[in-house]
């Protein structure tokens, strides 16, 4: 068991709910395997800019935000990443001696297990306007992919899709569409509301390359109905790892094992549920 001292470095997630997030155990599992003297905990802050002050004043070295932080966190930084701009959101925060640099791992995340399966000129649904959405929905543009978007704000959701050139359908009005790729970014399926389907179950179809941002639960009713679809499911470890590996790097400068910590989550639900 690490020795926690003095001289230990702290890392952590802000977000709210954050009960739910496995960060800690996929960094601190990080940590361990690159013999760094550091610690990262989860916090669940109601205003991210004291939150922001606590990283100034307890010297954290670095910080993985999350829902509902990821935009207006923005303000609140020295500087920030020409993507994070671009996206409308920053998932990463890097403690430079004092001056808080903002990046977005996101966008990446998402188009790392997409990519097999091609999205230049794809029908890709992207579920959410939130933090996770723009993300997403910033990759897809960026690979040429033919975007559409729905959400219950449709103010939010109408916003995104202009911003990408993109068309805006609500929910109600998804199901004769056709869609080559889903994407759910939103909270919907996560504990405690595990039972909520993001996504209509007439959109699913055995060609349909499905992706859940939700890891808790890991099968979410999104991801479940999807498989006994024939689609072809995503689930929210493999964006979840990718952003995390991508968050060590940029605050340790290593790149970590991807399929460690991606093990570390899974051999802790299968504790869980025993």
């Amino acid at each position: 068991m690490q020795t926690i001292t003095a001289d230990t470095h702290l890392f952590c997630v802000f977000g709210n709910p954050v009960s739910h997030s496995k960060s800690p155990l996929v960094h601190n599992q990080a940590f361990a395997d690159n013999s760094i003297n550091a610690v990262y905990l989860a916090f669940a802050p109601d205003d991210i800019k004291q939150a922001v002050n606590a990283i100034r004043q307890l010297h954290i070295q670095g910080a993985s935000i999350t829902i509902p932080f990821k935009q207006t966190v923005m303000e609140h930084l020295d500087w920030i990443d020409d993507q994070a701009l671009a996206i409308g959101a920053v998932n990463t925060i890097v403690n430079q001696k004092d001056r808080l640099l903002g990046y977005n791992t996101d966008s990446q995340a998402a188009i790392l297990p997409l990519a097999p399966f091609g999205i230049a000129k794809k029908q890709v649904l992207v579920i959410g306007a939130g933090g996770a959405a723009r993300a997403v929905a910033f990759g897809i543009h960026s690979h040429k992919g033919c975007l559409t978007v729905t959400n219950r704000s449709e103010d939010r959701g109408r916003a995104l899709a202009t911003a990408y050139d993109a068309r805006f359908v609500p929910l109600e009005k998804l199901a004769d569409q056709g869609f080559d790729i889903i994407i759910n970014t939103t909270a919907m399926g996560m504990d405690p509301d595990a039972d909520v389907l993001s996504c209509p179950g007439e959109c699913l179809t055995p060609d349909t390359v499905v992706m859940d941002v939700v890891y808790s639960p890991l099968e979410t009713r999104l991801i479940s109905l999807a498989r006994k679809t024939g689609c072809t499911a995503i689930d929210g470890l493999a964006m979840f790892v990718a952003q995390a590996a991508a968050q060590f790097a940029l605050w340790t400068g290593i790149s970590p094992d991807m399929e460690k910590m991606r093990q570390s989550v899974l051999d802790h639900e299968n504790v869980q549920s025993c």
